[in-house]
């Protein structure tokens, strides 16, 4: 008999131990959330962020597929309203998509999603910024993932406000660099392996400038061949001058320097056919040319014609350029073109070499034709999303290939750093056999082609 009447205390005990727990870590959260997330972002997302927005996803999920038109009557419409007139029943509820668990990534959640007979990934794609509304996130984008199921991932946070800079620039690959990071949080990595050549445009201070410092800061130290084009001469690429193999400065320059690399190429051909392989990478260590890494500056200064003879030096550079990317891939020859204005005005050269740059990098533009020249023909979205750069945000970007897109921002690299890391790693700047000079501006453009009779 006491045993019965001490067991309802005991429980009491125990809830009100429970409740006061729970109220003293709630209390503990509100007094040291703002430093948690201050100084532990992390940390804090997984106490306190994710937890909260697993709520509220699960909260609105039902009303927000119904209210974009996402979720599917389980009646046809004149059953349901004929059921409705003849007995005053309630409708009953809508199919709305299945979806997974949330689950937690960096600074933001993702889950899968089953599409329902009829939808497309283009609807979930235009409900993206009410799904972001809704669940009070920075940005949701919707991928596919296999046919009939999407991946939902949200970013409660802009990561492209302060990224972290990573204490090595280098991937450990060969021809790859980590020159910023990607929406998701991951690391941007430009692979030339992968996506050979590249097209950048950006306004003056949109970050054009940092991010090719980025990129030749990680390519520095690697066993790769530098070659500048710089037609406003040289004032960008020179920064980089101990490191690089050859440096143009006008176009009678950038236009030898050119038909010297198309030179290599055909070298490279005759190397490839001699030893029966389709490539360079199928070539012995001790045969194997250096890869060549081509940085054009301000293409817009090498088509801009002023008369015929002009006309002629712009054509031969736009023929030139086109050959590389078409043969550079298979023969260890990749392209950077940057630029801050290009469009189809400066000649049917430069449409012809934007179809071969795979990899493209819009940042914040003075221009709409840029970013239509950039973007457009690869994701009308993408295209969008550049325009929608505001001034503010130097280094951010929009990066599309055919693979799909995504917003990024580059880290900073300073003039003062580049120019210091070119200097360091001079003494790997590649010395090829068979030399071709050009004077001009002050400097010395050398491009020197292989013996393969060695």
């Amino acid at each position: 008999m006491t045993f019965l009447a001490s067991a309802p205390s005991a429980g009491a005990t125990w809830l009100s131990g429970t409740l006061l727990v729970a109220a003293v870590l709630a209390l503990g959260l509100l007094i040291a959330g703002p430093a948690l997330r201050r100084h532990y972002p992390e940390a804090w997302w997984l106490c306190v962020g994710f937890p909260a927005a697993c709520l509220r996803v699960s909260a609105t999920w039902r009303p927000l597929m119904a209210g974009c038109g996402l979720a599917v009557s389980r009646k046809p419409a004149l059953t349901v309203v004929s059921g409705l007139v003849g007995n005053g029943a309630a409708p009953p509820q809508p199919r709305v998509p299945r979806r997974s668990a949330i689950r937690p990534s960096p600074g933001g959640f993702w889950f899968r999603v089953r599409l329902l007979p009829g939808q497309v990934p283009e609807d979930f794609v235009k409900a993206a910024p009410a799904m972001a509304h809704d669940w009070a996130v920075h940005a949701v984008r919707v991928a596919l993932c296999k046919p009939g199921v999407v991946r939902i991932s949200a970013s409660a946070t802009d990561p492209l406000k302060n990224p972290r800079v990573p204490r090595q620039r280098g991937t450990g690959r060969l021809l790859s660099v980590a020159v910023g990071v990607v929406e998701a949080g991951a690391a941007w990595v430009i692979d030339l392996r992968r996506i050979p050549h590249w097209l950048i445009v950006g306004a003056t201070r949109s970050g054009k400038s940092t991010l090719i410092n980025a990129l030749v800061a990680g390519l520095a130290p690697q066993p790769v061949a530098l070659v500048g084009i710089d037609c406003k001469g040289g004032m960008e690429l020179s920064l980089y001058g101990p490191r690089l193999s050859a440096l143009a400065t006008n176009r009678a320059e950038a236009v030898t320097v050119l038909a010297a690399l198309v030179g290599e190429t055909q070298d490279r051909m005759a190397l490839c056919r001699a030893n029966r392989v389709r490539n360079i990478w199928g070539l012995a260590d001790g045969v194997r040319p250096v890869p060549v890494v081509v940085i054009v500056d301000e293409i817009a200064e090498l088509f801009l014609v002023a008369g015929r003879g002009e006309k002629d030096e712009a054509q031969a550079a736009a023929t030139s350029l086109v050959r590389l990317a078409q043969l550079g891939p298979a023969l260890g020859v990749f392209l950077i073109v940057a630029g801050q204005r290009v469009g189809s005005d400066l000649g049917p050269g430069v449409t012809a070499l934007r179809a071969q740059l795979g990899g493209r990098v819009c940042h914040r533009v003075a221009d709409p034709g840029t970013a239509e020249m950039t973007l457009g023909d690869l994701n009308p979205d993408a295209l969008h999303a550049a325009q929608a750069i505001p001034p503010e945000d130097a280094g951010t970007a929009v990066l599309a290939s055919a693979d799909g897109w995504e917003r990024a921002r580059s880290h900073l690299v300073s003039e003062q750093e580049a120019e210091s890391i070119a200097a360091e790693y001079a003494h790997l700047t590649p010395h090829l056999p068979g030399v071709s000079d050009a004077a001009g501006g002050g400097f010395t453009v050398r491009l020197e082609r292989l013996d393969h009779s060695e």
